[in-house]
């Protein structure tokens, strides 16, 4: 199995309130790249997570724990929600749905 896929996870950070102009500022993106082995699901865990079988579905394996907050998984140009997260003591392993 090769951990060869650059996967970057993103945090989106609100803008905050700014009072003298009245207006929210811009939202601040933030990535961390891993390096993860990235296949296509199985139609088992896909109809264990979803109950049916879904186009751009991802499992995304990582060596390491990945601890830090995050919402979203960008893979190449294509950004991706997790839909289900497996924590076994040395790796971990998510199950990525596209984002349309």
């Amino acid at each position: 199995m090769r951990f060869d896929t650059p996967v970057y996870f993103q945090h989106i950070q609100q803008g905050e309130y700014n009072t003298t102009t009245g207006n929210y500022d811009s939202d601040t993106l933030t990535e961390n790249e891993r390096y993860a082995n990235v296949s296509d699901t199985g139609t088992k865990t896909m109809n264990l997570v979803y109950g049916e079988l879904r186009q751009g579905s991802f499992v995304v394996r990582l060596q390491n724990h990945y601890t830090q907050p995050f919402d979203q998984i960008r893979i190449g140009d294509k950004r991706y929600r997790v839909d289900h997260k497996r924590s076994p003591r040395n790796k971990q392993t998510f199950v990525v749905s596209e984002v349309q």
